[in-house]
């Protein structure tokens, strides 16, 4: 298991920092694209116990993060209602996680931007429920960026 982030080597991008853990669970990379500051964090959360691990490591990272930072990856939960099912529920964790996210000014830019029509990324055969886990996330003074 393991995270990555790739850019293309036709990109003007020169690395300021890199942090990850040995797990492979996340890597966070500082650059300059084009003269301007971003920070990439890609994360794939562990199956068990996920919203506690996101909502730890994005509390962690929280003095790095800024308005030119996107998180992507598996975060094995469901951030909101539209991104499951309905038989599914939104638990204290993730809801302790929706908080948190908000407190660091963290929103999902692909709800941010109506979608057209319904994506799931996970679908749960024992359960028969759909689930969107994957997510693009990023600061909201930002979002006019992601256009």
């Amino acid at each position: 298991m393991g995270v990555a982030v790739l850019i293309s080597d036709e990109i003007d991008f020169k690395v300021k920092k890199v942090k990850k853990d040995a797990e492979g669970h996340f890597i966070m990379i500082k650059a300059i694209i084009h003269q301007e500051d971003i920070t990439f964090i890609n994360i794939c959360a562990p199956n068990q116990g996920a919203p506690k691990y996101v909502k730890q490591l994005l509390t962690e990272l929280k003095g790095e993060m800024d308005q030119n930072t996107i998180i992507v990856g598996d975060l094995n939960i469901t951030l909101s209602d539209m991104g499951r099912s309905s038989k599914q529920k939104i638990n204290k964790e993730i809801t302790s996680l929706n908080d948190t996210l908000d407190q660091l000014d963290i929103v999902d830019i692909y709800r941010a931007f109506p979608p057209k029509t319904a994506a799931y990324t996970f679908f749960s055969k024992v359960h028969g429920t759909f689930s969107r886990i994957d997510h693009i996330l990023g600061h909201r003074d930002g979002l006019n960026k992601y256009k």
